[in-house]
């Protein structure tokens, strides 16, 4: 079998998605939402001590679900008892590393406990408990819960911390899971590379999938960090539901008060200074004791040695320290520059970033003292010179004589509750969906929505080392889709509680076409463009950069038509590949009759068409599964393009089937992607919203 490496790609949040008063409500409150489905995390383990999967928390009968069948593994770092009716099953699968040798026993934990993060953090977005206390670094940030929080939980480890992960033993728990009758499937894992051959929907990964989803099974996706560029896409089957990352309305902002009145912003989980008082700034190379080394090493400027330090000097005083590519990598840490800080009684201290470091953002760090790392190279050169210009240096050795400068630390312990989110994060991978390596666009939607992935908070492992700033923590606050892709499944759990009946197209069904297109203020949402400062680059997103919108949970347990999708009609879809008969034969056993299906024809909640040679007719059938209702039909369509749709209204019974038929045709000719939506709207209030894509128009055939 082709096996390649892979890798991996919440407090707030429950509010911000509305289930407090909306779709918890509706289930029982959170003491009951999701009970009875359990989730199947495939990730770096879990770590079965903490708080958020415990069993305990309430009288209410809680038993295991009995559809479910998995067990749980008992070794030395995962003792007997570590399960319970929360978590209810935990292995782990190393053959493939095992076999190449990239297995560190040490380090990598051959049982299913957590010495990542990661996975911790993930099970706990989906399912974690509710109401459990946030406490980092001695401060406290309200208390979390996952997006189900009476959900189980089935834990796969199938990555680790030291080598990532191989697709075959990623197969070997999508695998298990799905014997083991789970009810969702959530992976955080993307491929590190496009795979090769005749389509990117042949890969062991993807074709593990559709046999889960064969089995009933809704599985959910990370789209990978990989954006924001267009056709970064690292999930791209329409079996599966690809998740991208958007921010929510919750940010910690610190700020520091120069002398001269000047106000920087900052990140940092951090007190402020005291009261009202200004401090004399020193950076740590102008402190150094009797001048006794060349203040030019890099260490000593990051602040990672307090033995080198005169404290004298430093004492009541903010140390200033550079913030450079050394912390990126690992070999120098806030940690080590905050005991630094400890050790010569500084009364706060500031990071500036280095000159060199461009493009990453910046996680807010939990510290103990005043402190603020200032994320902009612009806001640090405007720090720098106000510091250095307030040196006064001896005229003849060019020593510092004295420190000038001065600063108060406003802290960033409390939040601000913006507006303006969601909007779609720089790193959240984009469409549209490459079919194959030559990158010809697939006719399927990716990704398939947004869900809040910017700075969660989460369950942290005690063994957990993925990110330097929480290890010992109990909580972490993380950004990736990794942290978007759970939040779907935990919302799809509350789904399938309400409809047991859904099938895993149903459920994507009801995510997507009821999602949020706009901002808390009304405005359209936007999506980050770049790298670097990605918030002066963003611009309207489109269906290649958040999918159908923005996840609504309260919405989407009330879809009214649902767009119906089976495994006959994705295996289909297989067969329809020039020349897929050997491979879709070789994954799924099953031979190929002749089919003409491509991906516009799958009845997705949404319509992608790659290349529209002059005209081309796309049906889509709804299932009405709320009571009778009329709907009417109304559209707009891609520039470029005319549509008509028939029937423009019907009426619709309870549980019965409706045809719709688009043609399509294309206006001019262009090659680049215009975009349009259709909607289904009820006489009783519901409304069913898709995006029609249209990327390659040609009014004459070619």
């Amino acid at each position: 079998m082709l096996d390649y490496s892979v890798r991996t790609a919440t407090t707030h949040t429950p509010e911000f998605l509305g289930l407090p008063q909306g779709a918890w409500v509706q289930e029982g409150g959170p003491q009951f939402a999701g009970q009875g489905v359990v989730i199947g995390l495939i990730d770096t383990g879990i770590d079965p001590t903490h708080p958020s999967f415990a069993d305990d928390l309430s009288t209410d009968s809680y038993p295991v679900p009995a559809h479910y069948s998995g067990i749980c593994e008992v070794t030395n770092d995962f003792p007997s008892g570590s399960c319970n009716r929360k978590l209810v099953g935990a292995r782990h699968f190393a053959a493939s590393a095992i076999t190449r040798g990239v297995f560190n026993a040490s380090q990598d934990l051959a049982s299913p406990s957590d010495s990542d993060g990661h996975g911790t953090h993930t099970a706990s977005i989906a399912a974690g408990n509710h109401g459990i206390p946030v406490a980092v670094s001695g401060h406290q940030f309200g208390n979390a819960s996952g997006m189900a929080p009476r959900a189980h939980i089935a834990v796969y480890k199938a990555l680790y911390k030291s080598f990532g992960g191989f697709a075959a033993d990623v197969v070997a728990a999508i695998d298990q899971a799905a014997e083991d009758n789970v009810d969702i499937i959530s992976l955080s894992i993307t491929p590190n590379r496009r795979p090769p051959g005749l389509a990117t929907f042949f890969n062991p990964i993807d074709m593990a999938l559709l046999s889960a989803v064969k089995a009933g099974i809704f599985v959910v996706q990370a789209a990978g960090n990989t954006g924001p560029s267009p056709k970064s896409m690292s999930s791209y089957s329409p079996w599966i539901f690809t998740v991208g990352a958007s921010a929510h309305d919750r940010v910690y902002n610190n700020y520091i008060v120069l002398g001269n009145n000047l106000t920087i912003q900052g990140v940092g989980l951090a007190p402020g200074t005291d009261d009202d008082c200004m401090y004399t700034l020193v950076a740590a190379p102008h402190a150094l004791k009797n001048n006794t080394v060349s203040p030019t090493e890099l260490s000593f400027g990051e602040c990672q040695d307090s033995s080198r330090l005169d404290a004298d000097l430093i004492r009541g005083k903010i140390l200033v320290c550079s913030y450079s590519i050394r912390f990126v990598l690992g070999l120098s840490s806030v940690k080590q520059a905050l005991d630094t800080a400890n050790n010569v009684s500084a009364a706060g201290v500031i990071f500036y970033l280095d000159p060199f470091v461009l493009g990453f953002q910046l996680n807010p760090t939990p510290m103990r003292m005043p402190g603020l790392i200032i994320p902009s190279s612009d806001d640090s050169k405007v720090f720098l010179a106000y510091y250095n210009d307030s040196l006064v240096r001896d005229e003849t050795s060019g020593q510092v004589v004295s420190f000038g400068g001065v600063a108060k630390i406003l802290g960033g312990l409390n939040p601000d509750y913006g507006n303006s989110a969601p909007k779609v994060m720089f790193y959240s991978a984009r469409g549209p969906d490459p079919e194959d390596n030559t990158l010809s666009n697939a006719d399927i939607l990716k990704p398939n929505l947004v869900a809040p992935g910017n700075s969660i908070w989460g369950a942290w492992s005690s063994l957990g080392l993925d990110s330097a700033e929480f290890s010992g923590e109990s909580f972490a606050m993380l950004s990736g889709t990794s942290m978007a892709a759970p939040h779907v499944a935990g919302l799809a759990a509350l789904i399938k509680q309400k409809f047991p009946s859904f099938s895993p197209a149903a459920i994507a069904s009801a995510l997507s076409t009821t999602t949020t297109l706009s901002d808390r203020q009304g405005k359209p949402i936007m999506a980050q463009r770049t790298y670097s400062n990605p918030d002066s680059t963003q611009s309207p997103a489109t269906a290649f950069d958040m999918g159908n919108g923005f996840v609504n949970a309260t919405a989407a347990l009330d879809p009214g038509l649902v767009f119906d999708c089976s495994y006959d009609d994705f295996f289909s879809f297989l067969c329809g590949i020039n020349g897929s008969s050997p491979v879709v034969t070789n994954y799924t056993g099953n031979s190929c009759v002749a089919s003409a299906m491509t991906g516009a024809d799958l009845n997705l909640p949404s319509i992608t068409i790659a290349v529209l040679n002059q005209t081309r007719s796309i049906t889509r059938t709804v299932t009405n599964v709320a009571a009778d209702e009329s709907y009417t039909v109304s559209y707009s369509a891609p520039y470029g393009t005319a549509i008509s749709v028939v029937p423009m209204h019907f009426l619709i019974p309870s549980g019965q089937k409706q045809l719709v038929t688009f043609v399509v045709n294309a206006t001019m000719n262009s090659s680049s992607a215009s975009f349009g939506n259709v909607g289904f709207y009820g006489d009783k209030g519901h409304r069913a919203i898709i995006p029609f894509s249209v990327i390659s128009k040609a009014v004459y055939s070619s």
